[in-house]
């Protein structure tokens, strides 16, 4: 995010901030008040750039913020120097004028340095972007020195690309020799501290990862399963259940960002059970890559339990979002388990009152077949009433029975 330059500050402040070496704490405590922006263009419908605002609504919620208004505009691409049009920007410029507890507009979709600028002189506010966005979320929820050495690393990866935009009101109108201004200089400076800090967090995320490859070595013969899945969508809640701990479930966006294991035993056979950080739509690519570390609990998992919120309206869209990540990070192949969590909750929002149990009961079998025909074996649960757990226990018993037999084919289990 980045904060308004004063005129009297020759010192821009850079992209929300981030000071090198210092902690980052995210968005303030108290309620900031934002609008939020989206484009509609020939690749993305109408009905498509709301839903993205819903969810660019949400992250603003769980980061602190509450959204008073949102702007749309139809256009073949982005504005090269401020996103939007002149008029639509206009138009944003008079409702915060009109509305001065505003101090933030967000944009759904990522901004460069020399955009992030231009609006922030235009509208005289806090511009945010979806990447710094979702990158403050993740800094107020990293608790563990790994999570914050990815965030870093990543909140570095953000900034690098933007500081020649972010540095554009010291350079010289007119260029040639002798009229080379300090901003070129300032941005060669801060590229190499960048980048030397860049390769700083690398080289101290190898050796985390280190530590923690020799943690895995040391439970290697136990089956393991991770939970993943769109972020809120249940995971945390269920890892409570079947593994009878308290792991930090809300009904937030990235509620978990550092990997749980809990050791579980179904039917005296003992796994490894990992809750891990929940994928998005747009999620940044230096995000992703700055979190393998954090994901190779999933790519070193037998078993994956793909679990999804059943009620959402878009819930088929996770479902591609999260197996397009998977494929991503190279666990698109494992063995995988659909479960279809908040059962309850989707026959409450699109079961009429008057639907006999008959009917009810043949929608959900055809949803089910469906579902199995496009996406694999499934089961439908509840976390929050413990329907279909038992079921999904008796699919995960047999599928840790299979993965054991493969991996000690000579052994004899006495389970």
């Amino acid at each position: 995010m980045t904060a308004t330059t004063t005129k009297q500050n020759a010192t821009p402040r850079m992209a929300k901030d981030w000071t090198l070496g210092e902690k980052d704490a995210g968005l303030k405590k108290e309620e900031e008040y934002a609008v939020l922006v989206g484009l509609i263009t020939p690749d993305v419908t109408e009905t498509q750039a709301q839903e993205y605002l819903d969810e660019l609504e949400f992250l603003a919620t769980t980061a602190g913020a509450r959204t008073l208004k949102r702007f749309t505009q139809r256009a073949a691409h982005p504005e090269n120097r401020t996103f939007v049009g002149k008029g639509k920007m206009e138009e944003i410029r008079q409702y915060l004028e009109r509305h001065e507890e505003i101090n933030m507009v967000i944009f759904d979709d990522d901004l460069s340095g020399k955009q992030t600028n231009n609006l922030e002189e235009a509208l005289k506010v806090k511009i945010v972007d979806r990447s710094s966005l979702i990158l403050d979320i993740f800094a107020n929820r990293a608790q563990t020195a790994q999570a914050k050495t990815q965030v870093e690393l990543a909140q570095m990866k953000y900034l690098l690309p933007r500081l020649r935009g972010l540095w554009t009101h010291l350079e010289r109108q007119r260029g040639g020799i002798g009229m080379r201004g300090p901003g070129e200089s300032q941005i060669e400076t801060d590229r190499r501290l960048v980048q030397f800090r860049i390769k700083s967090l690398e080289a101290k995320l190898k050796d985390i990862d280190r530590q923690a490859q020799t943690q895995r070595k040391t439970r290697g013969e136990l089956i393991r399963v991770s939970l993943v899945g769109y972020t809120n969508v249940g995971k945390s809640t269920l890892m409570n259940r079947m593994s009878k701990s308290e792991v930090l479930a809300e009904n937030k966006l990235f509620a978990t960002l550092d990997t749980t294991v809990r050791k579980v035993v179904f039917d005296r056979m003992p796994f490894l059970l990992s809750d891990t950080v929940g994928f998005i739509r747009k999620l940044p690519h230096h995000l992703v890559e700055s979190f393998k570390s954090t994901l190779d609990e999933v790519r070193e998992s037998d078993i994956l339990l793909h679990v999804v919120d059943l009620a959402h309206p878009q819930f088929e869209d996770h479902v591609k979002t999260v197996r397009q990540t998977l494929q991503e990070i190279g666990a698109g192949d494992k063995p995988t388990l659909m479960v279809y969590n908040k059962a309850d909750l989707y026959r409450e929002r699109y079961f009429d009152d008057l639907l006999d149990q008959a009917t009810r009961r043949e929608i959900e079998t055809e949803l089910k077949q469906r579902l199995l025909n496009d996406y694999g074996e499934n089961v439908f649960v509840s976390a929050h009433t413990k329907e279909g757990l038992d079921e999904l226990r008796d699919r995960m018993v047999r599928l840790i029975k299979e993965a054991y037999v493969v991996r000690y084919p000579h052994q004899v289990k006495g389970w």
